[in-house]
């Protein structure tokens, strides 16, 4: 394969930590909530120009369904083989526009805010900076490279997992810059799973005063599930749930015959996953005169720390050694689109973008002196030739 060997852990050349800080900024800047394609639109935009006249193949995929659009970049230089390494982020945040114009991009010490900074502006940019002064440079590369970026991530990547599962399905390995939140030099090798459920009483309204033995409570069927679902965070340590929201009745003085709650499901393995998943959509109604629905399923399956994942991690432990660099594992109960390649069976290594707090809180940060190291990372992980061949035996 050609790329390069690195034996010394010297700096390979970078960016310097203030351009790559002003580039994440002006993303940063530049508001995406996930509900405006249009805006979405606009930064894939400035990202393929970026890419104008590099050797670099660029294919956009447009918004639908009120998504954002993809836009897909392939470098294959003379001499790269195999199967492609992907990364790839996502370029839509949970934050409205206007945001910015009451918490502006501010820097503190060490610590960068602003809204999709953490979450994961920083590290999409990083990643895809990479992506173009290698390609500037007309790097060297062992294998070809392929970056996605998508702008459905934070509302569950309905209208890109299927372009997402057709790009890893032959990737040798994914790296997913998303942040990192512990301590510098931490990475993500498993992920909980997620499902969401939808659960509707239909009762028989009735005069609270008057009849209300000819009623039948919806408020008073889902307060039982509601507290049979929650007490299982008690049992089942290898899951969790949240029951988010609770909506029902009319007035005080009326039997409720409406009722609706929504619950949040993670699991750390499939196992768990497909037998609480089965269990919940089993659920029937305890009350007479109650009807109930029961609706949804799995939208990420877990991320396992399977035999490929932790070969991949492994052989990231010993590049960081070379670069001089800190590395240490964990797991989140987060999900992110690198549940999709992981289920697939692909070597997925996450959390490979800047350490920080806040994600989705008016607290977002990153810090400032991990941007470099992530970069020297992820440009290594592209190139180091070693590297490549024990991520891939």
């Amino acid at each position: 394969m050609a790329g390069q060997d690195i034996a010394t852990p010297t700096r390979p050349a970078a960016p310097e930590t203030e351009r790559l800080r002003q580039g994440i900024v002006e993303w940063v800047e530049m508001e995406t909530p996930s509900e405006r394609p249009d805006l979405i639109d606009r930064l894939l935009d400035k990202v393929e120009a970026d890419f104008e006249g590099l050797p670099v193949t660029r294919e956009r995929l447009p918004a639908r369904d009120g998504h954002g659009g993809m836009l897909i970049l392939r470098y294959a230089p003379e001499g790269a083989s195999g199967a492609p390494v992907v990364m790839m982020g996502h370029v839509d945040t949970v934050w409205a526009v206007g945001t910015l114009a009451a918490r502006p991009v501010r820097q503190e010490g060490d610590r960068l805010y602003g809204p999709g900074i953490f979450d994961m502006k920083a590290g999409s940019y990083l990643a895809t900076e990479t992506l173009r002064q290698l390609a500037a440079e007309g790097a060297a590369l062992p294998r070809p490279v392929t970056m996605f970026l998508n702008g459905d991530e934070e509302t569950g990547s309905a209208a890109s997992r299927e372009t997402i599962e057709a790009i890893c399905a032959d990737a040798a390995f994914v790296m997913v810059p998303e942040p990192s939140f512990e301590a510098p030099g931490t990475v993500i090798t498993a992920r909980k799973g997620r499902a969401d459920f939808r659960l509707v009483a239909h009762g028989v309204s009735a005069h609270a005063g008057g009849s209300r033995e000819q009623g039948a409570s919806a408020v008073r069927e889902l307060a039982h599930h509601t507290l049979e679902i929650e007490a299982l965070n008690e049992t089942e340590p290898r899951a969790s749930f949240n029951v988010g929201t609770f909506r029902g009745g009319t007035h005080s003085n009326v039997v409720p015959p409406e009722a609706s709650i929504e619950v949040d499901m993670r699991a750390v393995d499939m196992e768990t996953a497909d037998r609480l998943i089965a269990a919940t959509l089993a659920r029937t109604a305890k009350y007479p005169g109650v009807r109930l629905e029961v609706t949804g399923g799995l939208n990420r399956a877990p991320f396992e720390r399977s035999p490929q994942v932790a070969k991949l991690y492994g052989a990231v432990v010993d590049l960081a050694a070379r670069l001089g660099q800190p590395m240490a594992e964990t797991a989140r109960g987060g999900c992110s689109d690198g549940n999709f390649p992981a289920a697939m069976g692909k070597p997925v290594l996450d959390g490979l973008g800047c350490s920080g707090r806040g994600a989705h809180a008016i607290d977002e940060h990153i810090l400032v002196s991990t941007i470099a190291p992530r970069a020297e990372l992820m440009r290594a992980m592209l190139t180091d030739a070693a590297f490549q061949a024990a991520a891939s035996q």
